[in-house]
């Protein structure tokens, strides 16, 4: 598939740099002329750009099929209680993501964005999804919390969001795993 990819992209290049070398090679064609290259020009770029889109979406179905699927997201509700510095995600026995946060990143975040964290493959069956977050909690101590979840992957896709949320009544975060029904 790679070779695929590269393949096509040298031949797109190939045939740009081709027709800028006729319009270079006809300098002194005519202005209509010239116009008709420009355009020809154009339709090729335009039709390199959606060649090159196509195979990329090409590429992401081979190397991650819906029936193996899963994708990890990641939210923050407000965050009056806890300011999120890392979070590191383990499937079964195995760290599959790890992410620092900036100040730009923890902004985002609050303001409603959701990040994606990791996208990859899991066979079917039983599997033990944790999440550890570490950050600074209430009264600025360090606060180091896991939020496990056990799923049942079949062949659909797996969408799971780790969430954090303020709780009022607690005034202390929640930290949970919400999978997503598709």
């Amino acid at each position: 598939m790679t070779r695929l990819l590269t393949a096509t992209r040298l031949l797109l290049a190939l045939s740009l740099y081709a027709l800028a070398a006729m319009v270079w090679a006809q300098g002194s064609a005519t202005e209509a002329e010239a116009e008709n290259l420009a355009l020809r020009a154009e339709s090729l770029k335009q039709q390199s750009l959606q060649l090159n889109r196509d195979l990329l979406i090409l590429e992401e179905e081979l190397l991650f099929p819906a029936n193996s699927q899963i994708a990890l997201y990641l939210s923050l509700d407000v965050g009056h209680y806890f300011a999120l510095d890392s979070v590191k995600v383990k499937v079964d026995d195995d760290f599959i993501s790890s992410e620092l946060y900036t100040d730009k990143q923890l902004t985002t975040l609050r303001r409603g964005g959701i990040q994606k964290l990791y996208l990859g493959n899991l066979r079917q069956g039983e599997h033990e999804i944790s999440a550890f977050f570490t950050g600074t909690g209430p009264n600025g101590q360090s606060y180091k919390r896991a939020a496990s979840l056990t799923v049942e992957k079949t062949t659909a896709p797996l969408v799971l969001e780790l969430k954090i949320v303020d709780s009022g009544q607690k005034l202390q975060p929640v930290f949970d795993i919400k999978q997503w029904e598709l």
